[in-house]
């Protein structure tokens, strides 16, 4: 019997065993940046979720550029060694591939960990300054950001480059820009948190120049048989933002830098904007991006059940699916999403007797 969703696919130089991927999670758990003990049992984890492939959650290319002082970085030499050893240590152990996604805070950055509160550091909690396209803050409460220079853009752009190359030497699967849920090169995308009237701004085109100049900048540093996407956003869930024809408009330009696939979720932009609540709500989006766009596409967004994630791919709406929270509620999401549907995924040798061919209770329920 055919299985859409534990079909492989091929990313450029990448051969996954399933079209099931770890959505990455910020776990406000970091030193500094440097990956810690938390990152090692929490990734070791699901290297064996049954995903083929696991994405790094948010992981900033400079100091500043963190959300939180708990963020993850790869900016530093100990970041980079922190992170290879959790990094090493769960490939050696799992049978998923990992990726990274590399990002930059802007003005959503210097914030409270959410257990916290959900605003900005305030003064006797270490705040940093923040950036972004315009001074405008997040939301009420807010820190308002700087308006990013030429040569901040300069050197937050050789930032990516240089954590992407970290990446390499770490010996990631893959690489990924977040371009999304109202970070910095979001922030450029949208007019909501963009209005800048230089060649930064404006049309669509100037509000793409700088997060294209990224995209191609660390295009020319990554090996191309190392499979290179983002993370985009579908829409912003305002008049006057982002809408479903720019993120088409997007996938094209990005593909044109030699992207191999994107991820497409929504919102985040600011703080008063609420996401749809139906299940796979981008989902549409998603299939407008792989059609239109002609490049390899991954949805998310309350994604639950395996029948509901086979439909996406067995459809076509998208190449991927990717869960968060699911995995978090069920570390064996796919062991268990791979048996409703009369698939097989890869366990560890050390568990097959918990599976459902050597165990009745498994078989059964």
């Amino acid at each position: 019997m055919s299985h859409a969703l534990f079909s492989p696919i091929k990313l450029s130089g990448l051969e996954l065993a399933n079209r099931l991927v770890v959505s990455p999670m910020c776990q406000y758990s970091a030193d500094d940046g440097c990956a810690t003990d938390w990152h090692l049992m929490h990734l070791g984890m699901l290297a064996h979720s049954g995903a083929s492939l696991v994405v790094v959650e948010a992981t900033h290319v400079e100091r500043a550029g963190r959300i939180t002082h708990g963020c993850l970085g790869l900016y530093s030499d100990d970041n980079e060694l922190a992170l290879a050893r959790v990094i090493t240590q769960a490939r050696r152990m799992g049978s998923a591939k990992f990726g990274v996604q590399l990002a930059h805070s802007g003005r959503k950055g210097s914030a409270q960990k959410p257990w916290d509160g959900v605003t900005s550091l305030k003064a006797g909690e270490d705040p940093w300054e923040t950036l972004a396209p315009s001074p405008i803050p997040f939301g009420d409460g807010w820190h308002t950001p700087r308006e990013a220079t030429e040569a901040d853009l300069n050197r937050i752009r050789d930032a990516f480059v240089n954590s992407a190359k970290r990446a390499l030497r770490i010996g990631f699967d893959a690489i990924e820009l977040h371009m999304a849920h109202g970070y910095l090169l979001h922030g450029f995308l949208s007019p909501i948190a963009n209005k800048r009237t230089d060649q930064y701004g404006g049309s669509f085109e100037n509000r793409l120049r700088f997060p294209l100049s990224v995209a191609r900048a660390v295009r020319a540093a990554v090996p191309r048989e190392v499979p290179l996407g983002a993370r985009i956003t579908g829409s912003d869930w305002r008049e006057g933002g982002i809408t479903p024809d720019e993120a088409v408009a997007l996938a094209k330009a990005l593909k044109a830098e030699g992207l191999d696939y994107l991820c497409v979720s929504s919102g985040g932009v600011a703080a008063d904007i609420r996401n749809p609540s139906e299940p796979g709500y981008n989902v549409p989006i998603a299939a407008r991006v792989k059609q239109e766009a002609g490049i390899a596409a991954r949805t998310v967004g309350l994604i639950v059940k395996a029948e509901q994630a086979e439909q996406i791919i067995g459809e076509g709406h998208a190449d991927m699916v990717a869960l968060a929270r699911g995995f978090l509620d069920d570390p064996h999401w796919g062991w268990h999403a791979a048996k409703a549907l009369g698939a097989d995924v890869k366990r560890p040798r050390q568990y097959l007797r918990a599976g459902p061919k050597l165990w009745a209770p498994a078989a059964k329920a």
